[in-house]
């Protein structure tokens, strides 16, 4: 049952692949704050669809909260991810990713990740030390580029993307340290979109990442992303084949935000 896994952490992160990004990663070293607030709270609903039916699986809950890292004041980021008990005979979920980022390079300090899937489960511990170029974590210290993420603090360091900037097509690239192997990923900025979901009706953002077949993903640029089409850029709406059936992420309740929440244009 692995291809049921409804993380919305899997569904947010970008596809791994092997794509020329060097020209742009150095201008993106320069994203600054400008989403995000202590406080901020943003609950999913997870849905898969099996066959011709659409199941409700489960809740991922995003808090972002301040915090201290040694001397230095930090955002602390946690998701959340968990199945209903009624689908826990399915394919039981309880996974938590956390991640402590400076609050205005968005450069990430310490992330962990603490999963238990089925009658799997394993724990990661990763610190990033950014002046010396390295990433240490439980199995050894490995050399990461300038401007590394973790997965959790890549999903805020996107939100902080001016994507003004990006043409129809322009691909967005982002680097991440996961599983003690430097990832170079991209998204595909594909334009602007009005879309309704249950919690109500927003502009949005949309872009396209660029995904590789394995055990849960087809591969290609099948999946689709909506953000807020405002300061906050929220994901609301995120939908994708996989191998067995379909998964969709949809925004369920959203407080705490930095900024008005302009891009909501109905309830």
């Amino acid at each position: 049952m692995k291809t049921t896994r409804i993380s919305i952490l899997l569904l947010l992160i970008i596809g791994i692949t092997a794509f020329s990004w060097k020209s742009t990663h150095d201008k993106l070293c320069d994203v600054r704050n400008t989403a995000l607030a202590s406080g901020e709270k943003v609950t999913y609903k997870i849905a898969y669809k099996w066959g011709a039916l659409w199941l409700s699986a489960g809740e991922v809950v995003f808090t972002l909260d301040n915090a201290k890292y040694g001397n230095r004041e930090v955002y602390h980021a946690k998701g959340y991810g968990y199945t209903y008990k009624s689908y826990d005979w399915l394919f039981k979920v309880r996974d938590t990713y956390e991640s402590y980022f400076d609050k205005e390079s968005l450069m990430p300090y310490k992330f962990v990740r603490d999963v238990n899937e089925g009658n799997a489960s394993f724990y990661q511990n990763v610190t990033f030390k950014h002046d010396q170029g390295k990433a240490t974590s439980l199995k050894g210290t490995y050399d990461i580029p300038s401007c590394t993420q973790d997965i959790m603090s890549a999903i805020y360091y996107t939100r902080c993307i001016d994507w003004n900037k990006y043409k129809k097509n322009d691909t967005v690239p982002i680097t991440v340290f996961l599983d003690d192997v430097v990832h170079p990923l991209y998204v595909r900025y594909i334009g602007k979109e009005k879309i309704s979901v249950k919690s109500g009706t927003y502009n949005c953002i949309v872009f396209k990442p660029l995904l590789i077949k394995g055990t849960v993903f087809k591969g290609g640029e099948e999946m689709t992303v909506y953000v807020t089409d405002d300061e906050n850029k929220i994901p609301v709406l995120v939908k994708s084949p996989i191998l067995i059936g379909d998964i969709r992420a949809e925004v369920h309740e959203i407080s705490g935000t930095k900024s008005p929440l302009k891009s909501k244009v109905k309830s």
